[in-house]
């Protein structure tokens, strides 16, 4: 089968491989319709990734129809399926609490093993949801959105709460669209104004903030000096979350979306006279990957104002390193395998 294997940061080959083995007890295989690029994708080609042996098949946005069921698997061959990527082991502490989104040994496809950049993989069947009517472009969307959804779920804030949302990458975006679906009146702030600009025209999120020397300024005017009831951080930038904390309410919540490999610092004495919650929110779980299929099927979601790029898998050499050099107009890309 023709796989994209990254052999090593900068080099992306289109290369032959053998098909996966049949699947064992509790395992589907499934042919790979749809892959979305995320950018840890990116980050893996540019050697950017801190935890990542080469060479590696990337690839953990995936829509996808069950072609062999294991003994055990209640799908029925040709189910459309949607792929959570998080593989979790099921018996350590996270496990037992049912929360495998953050398991002790989770392995993440396309990370920690090889991924969806190719036309066949085998996975356990409890990994694989049920697409419905859902398109398979629509499908392979489902895992980047669920990011962002199981961080609005973990916030906790009520509808009405004035959300801010920091970043407006993908994973932001899908965290803006999720606040409002939650009923959250959402700004956005970002450095970019193009990105606001397509965030406004593309997905009508109307109310933004440009990260500059009068931010403090721009959110205590936009807030009547109060801050904001939530604020969650996309960005992956240690400065970003650190800066983040200066713009909750007394009383908020800070979600940290986005992890870094520093420690971030923050003001004991801000954080406790705001009596603020700060919370961790990682990968996602079957909740809120129904929630977003949910969301989407309901016309909720404007998949299509999402996907701004597209690409098949035999030119996927020449598209994903021009996309990590070329980010102008890119909100999300599609690989279509099958």
């Amino acid at each position: 089968m023709k796989a994209a294997l990254c052999v090593e940061p900068g080099r992306l080959e289109i290369v032959e491989r053998d098909p996966p083995t049949r699947p064992g007890s509790g395992e589907a295989r499934i042919a790979v319709s749809h892959v979305g690029i995320c950018g840890t994708d990116y980050h893996i080609f540019e050697g950017k990734h801190p935890f990542l042996e080469y060479p590696r098949v990337m690839g953990h946005e995936i829509s996808a129809t069950v072609i062999e069921a294991g003994e055990g698997v209640d799908l029925k061959v040709g189910t459309k399926v949607i792929v959570n990527p998080y593989i979790a082991c099921g018996t350590c502490i996270a496990c037992r609490k049912e929360k495998p989104n953050c398991c002790t040994n989770i392995r993440v496809l396309g990370v920690h093993i090889d991924g969806a950049m190719c036309e066949e993989i085998t996975v356990p069947a409890t990994n694989l949801y049920p697409a419905d009517d859902l398109s398979p472009e629509a499908a392979a969307t489902v895992e980047f959105l669920a990011i962002g959804a199981h961080a609005v779920r973990r916030s906790m804030a009520p509808a009405g709460s004035r959300a801010l949302v920091i970043g407006a990458g993908p994973i932001g975006l899908g965290t803006a669209i999720f606040a409002r679906i939650a009923g959250h009146e959402v700004t956005l702030l970002d450095t970019s104004p193009e990105r606001l600009s397509m965030a406004s025209d593309r997905l009508g999120f109307t109310s933004g903030l440009i990260a500059d020397e009068r931010l403090e300024d721009a959110v205590s005017e936009l807030t009547k000096g109060d801050g904001f009831d939530v604020v969650y951080d996309a960005t992956g930038y240690r400065a970003s979350m650190e800066r983040a904390f200066r713009f909750v309410a007394h009383g908020g919540s800070l979600v940290l979306v986005s992890v870094v490999k520093e420690d971030i610092t923050f003001s004991d004495p801000e954080f406790h006279k705001r009596e603020m919650m700060l919370i961790g929110s990682r990968n996602a779980t079957r909740v809120d990957f129904d929630h977003v299929r949910q969301s989407i099927a309901e016309g909720l979601v404007p998949i299509e104002q999402l996907i701004t790029h597209r690409t098949i898998l035999a030119n996927l050499a020449e598209d994903l390193p021009r996309w990590a050099r070329e980010k102008s107009g890119l909100i999300k890309a599609l690989i279509k395998i099958g």
